[in-house]
């Protein structure tokens, strides 16, 4: 009887095997739609649209961006989970969107199981930058007044939960400051209120903030990184600016609805490979002060240890802001 039925478990997995590589096969056959879970011009957005273009010529089909802000990217990931497992909706994330949520909003109608890793597609680093108008010029004089002014100054992020927020975050927890932090649906709407003066600063990712700075609209104080930044040149590093505890190295990884055939999943994988080695998007990354995936980073498997890593990381640091 046990050989009976271990026979007919063998034969299923194998129909299953076969359907899935038959599916790959033919896939895509129409448009695949990328979610980006934040307003568009932000960093995910903008890393999202230079890397599903060369997927879409990997592919041989076009990838349509769909934003979805709100609720720190929340909103998106629950739309992505409850897509179809086929491929043809996927969806972009970060550490925010795919690790802190968890801790943030703990009701949330998925979990980290709800969806497939496919590849870690770019690596941020997270800068501080302030309004041009703003009295401290350096890291030490905004030290001294932010606790000579507690609760007074206020920094823009992409909402609660966003990769921005933790960059908030792990900035005012190093730098034992009171601040208050206000959230957008976006990094872009966060910079434009920050350029206006309407806000002290923001936090955000050199993907989106490095031109802003370069043209002077607003002004850079620090990049949680171990080395300056190529396109900031004359931006200090934590280090150098007297607080290595900030550190915001951040990444943006491409997920699937769970159930998505592994063989889809490969396929996808490849693409994605694909499209950070073409020299488009070297070129467009270095221009964002972005990073493409080392040649051994580009697994499901290593972008399933930085969620689970991130996940546990988050839980401690973000403690108070759970939500009930």
């Amino acid at each position: 009887m046990i050989a009976f039925v271990l026979r007919r478990l063998s034969a299923a997995i194998a129909v299953a095997l076969l359907a899935s590589a038959a599916l790959a096969q033919d896939f895509p056959k129409r448009p695949i739609t990328m979610i980006v879970p934040f307003a568009a011009g932000g960093t995910s957005d903008v890393i999202a649209r230079t890397v599903a273009e060369q997927m879409g010529i990997a592919l041989g089909q076009t990838i349509v961006i769909e934003n979805v802000a709100g609720a720190g990217g929340s909103t998106a990931l629950a739309r992505a989970s409850r897509a179809e497992p086929d491929g043809y909706t996927i969806a972009i994330g970060n550490a925010g969107t795919n690790a802190a949520t968890y801790t943030i909003y703990p009701k949330l109608p998925f979990t980290p199981d709800s969806f497939m890793p496919i590849a870690m597609v770019a690596k941020t680093f997270g800068i501080i930058a302030l309004r041009k108008d703003f009295p401290a010029k350096d890291l030490k004089e905004f030290i001294a007044y932010a606790k000579a002014n507690p609760g007074k100054i206020n920094l823009g992020h992409a909402g609660v939960g966003s990769s921005n927020y933790l960059i908030c975050k792990s900035f005012v927890t190093a730098a034992g400051i009171d601040a208050t932090l206000v959230g957008y649906r976006g990094a872009a709407p966060a910079l434009t209120d920050a350029v206006g003066s309407q806000i002290d600063g923001v936090c955000d990712a050199a993907a989106s903030v490095s031109q802003s700075i370069n043209e002077k609209l607003v002004n850079g104080l620090v990049v949680g990184s171990t080395v300056r930044l190529a396109t900031l040149p004359d931006l200090p590093t934590s280090a150098e600016a007297g607080l290595p505890e900030f550190e915001a190295q951040g990444w943006n990884g491409l997920f699937a609805p769970k159930g998505t055939p592994p063989a889809v999943i490969a396929k996808l994988n490849a693409a994605a490979r694909a499209a950070v080695e073409t020299e488009a998007v070297k070129k467009r990354f270095a221009d964002l002060s972005t990073v493409a995936p080392d040649a051994d980073e580009h697994t499901p498997e290593v972008l399933q240890q930085l969620v689970t890593r991130d996940v546990e990381k988050y839980r401690k640091l973000l403690a108070d802001d759970a939500k009930q």
